[in-house]
């Protein structure tokens, strides 16, 4: 006769997850007390994920704060550290957001205005940047707008063609003098007439 068949009564699983190499589950009954985060700290990391890869005003920043429901005190001592610093400046922001929204979306001073009061960046910090769009840069990129559109009006009326045009330069912030001018000389450059207008 063999051995005597083992005795496999009892809990084998410290033995399965021995073999196994499986890391024993920690005992249910041992709580794990994590520390309650520090105000600042929270807020300061909110601050750098905020500016992390684009720039921000110190509006959208305090949003954010207020959104995260950080104390209003916390949250003006670190803009203002981070103003101090340099990493919350209002001017370079509207200077950075002016230099990619009028090239690229072809926005005229006056919607570019709008923009940056919805940012929460002061009227007269917003009119010291909007001072250095060029006219010219501005007028060309009207002219560029209306050059694209017109492939397609090819099949409308001038009167319908001009319409559209200048009111499409309109809901970029162009005034209707320069929104008239351009469409006009576009229009006739393409041989058709510019109806209607000052």
């Amino acid at each position: 006769m063999g051995p005597p068949a083992p005795d496999w009564l009892g809990d084998v699983s410290a033995g399965v997850d021995a073999w196994t190499k499986r890391a024993p589950a920690p005992p249910e009954d041992v709580a794990v007390q994590v520390p309650e985060a520090d105000p600042e700290s929270v807020a300061r990391k909110i601050l750098l994920d905020q500016l992390t890869g684009q720039a921000r005003s110190r509006k959208e920043l305090s949003d954010k704060l207020a959104a995260r429901n950080v104390p209003d005190e916390i949250a003006t001592r670190l803009l203002d550290r981070f103003e101090e610093v340099g990493l919350v400046d209002d001017e370079a922001f509207a200077r950075s957001w002016v230099q990619s929204r009028q090239p690229g979306k072809k926005l005229a001073r006056r919607a570019l205005a709008q923009e940056l009061r919805r940012k929460g960046v002061a009227d007269e910090v917003a009119r010291e940047v909007l001072a250095e769009v060029d006219p010219a840069d501005e007028e060309e990129a009207a002219r560029a707008l209306v050059r694209k559109r017109m492939r397609s009006l090819a099949a409308v009326d001038d009167t319908t063609a001009t319409r559209r045009l200048v009111g499409m330069l309109a809901r970029k912030g162009y005034g209707s003098g320069l929104a008239f001018a351009v469409v006009r000389d576009e229009l006739a450059r393409a041989g058709r007439q510019c109806e209607g207008g000052e």
